[in-house]
């Protein structure tokens, strides 16, 4: 079925009111969550909610919670988002990184024991948004999914990192990518739509390489692998330390709870125009940026530039509303249904 932004958002918001949130983290949640749907992620859209679900009910994940500040030195900050929503976590941990590196030039933010926050990407457009350079590094407590490199089990999580960096008077530049071959929510929508993986992207549960996304999902369930064998594997490691242990948060080191995803992350905000070197990046950005897309492209493809996918994906959808997949809308309806909303209403808000 396909769902049209506004109303996919009111969905998500019912649900998440119906958790026991204000209206204005429901909102927030819905927001971000319908943002990655809409950028073409939706890997970290809607589909994330039943998770969210069970995890509130659980405790692992707490509603109305407020960003605790640990340690704050001018442009260097430690916060706790206290197991709340990541969403709103995020948020409120990029507006302070903003005013302070606005403040001083730069700010350098610890962010810890947050819930899952989202797509990463979403952060370095906040910071975008107020014409600053970002960088981001995040790790994640939950089940243990991605085997190291040459090992054969589950180690730790798929860390991501983000770069923004703006442009004036042209899209900025955004990379947002997992450290594993793809994000575990890719994985989770191709095993709801009955799909295949591609070959090199998931080992079993004996270590043997495998395209069925299933194995995820059974127990004991297989890993996925490192992009880039062992750089980005090593990527991964840098993220798990930098994220996990400088913030003040916890590497993962054994078998979490079953009943969170805890996210850490370590950012780094610059003021391009305090550094002085504003005209600069944006000049350079953009010579750059002319020659790398004049490459010859190679048959059926042309050269992009990160954060150009998202932006067409986000005008597409926009327009033509987001797909969901039979077996993700019953896992919604699921998740309200165990907050005490009826299928009939759900329903009926997503086809407002």
């Amino acid at each position: 079925m396909t769902v049209q932004a506004e109303a996919l958002r009111r969905f998500v918001q019912t649900v998440v009111e119906a958790g026991g949130s204000t209206p204005t983290e429901a909102r927030s949640v819905a927001h971000n969550l319908v943002e990655a749907n809409l950028t073409g992620h939706d890997s970290h859209g809607v589909g994330m909610l039943p998770r969210y679900v069970d995890n509130l009910l659980a405790g692992g994940l707490q509603a109305n919670q407020t960003l605790r500040v640990v340690s704050d030195h001018g442009s260097l900050l430690t916060l706790d988002g206290n197991a709340g929503y990541g969403q709103v976590m995020g948020e409120q941990a990029m507006a302070l990184g903003i005013a302070r590196a606005r403040q001083h030039g730069v700010a350098v933010l610890g962010l810890a024991n947050a819930h899952h926050i989202g797509r990463i990407g979403a952060w370095a457009e906040q910071c975008l948004d107020a014409g600053l350079v970002s960088i981001h590094f995040v790790n994640v407590i939950s089940e243990p999914i991605v085997a190291p490199f040459g090992g054969s089990d589950g180690r730790f999580v798929t860390n991501p990192m983000c770069v923004g960096i703006p442009v004036a008077g042209a899209d900025p530049i955004v990379l947002d990518f997992a450290t594993s071959r793809i994000a575990m929510g890719k994985v989770r929508v191709a095993h709801n739509k009955g799909e295949t993986l591609a070959p090199g992207i998931l080992i079993d549960d004996q270590g043997q390489p495998s395209t069925d996304p299933g194995v995820m999902f059974r127990e004991p369930h297989g890993a996925l692998l490192p992009f880039g064998e062992h750089k980005g594997y090593g990527l991964a490691v840098a993220c798990e330390i930098l994220a996990g242990a400088l913030t003040g948060g916890i590497t993962l080191h054994g078998r979490p709870s079953p009943h969170a995803i805890i996210n850490n992350m370590l950012s780094f905000i610059v003021d391009p125009e305090r550094l002085g070197t504003a005209a600069r990046l944006t000049q350079e950005t953009r010579a750059f940026a002319d020659w790398v897309t004049a490459s010859p492209p190679m048959p059926g493809q042309r050269v992009q530039l990160p954060g150009e996918p998202e932006r067409a994906w986000r005008c597409q959808r926009n327009m033509d509303g987001v797909p969901i997949d039979a077996a993700t809308w019953s896992q919604l309806l699921a998740a309200g249904a165990r907050l005490g909303l009826e299928e009939t209403a759900l329903r009926q808000i997503a086809q407002a």
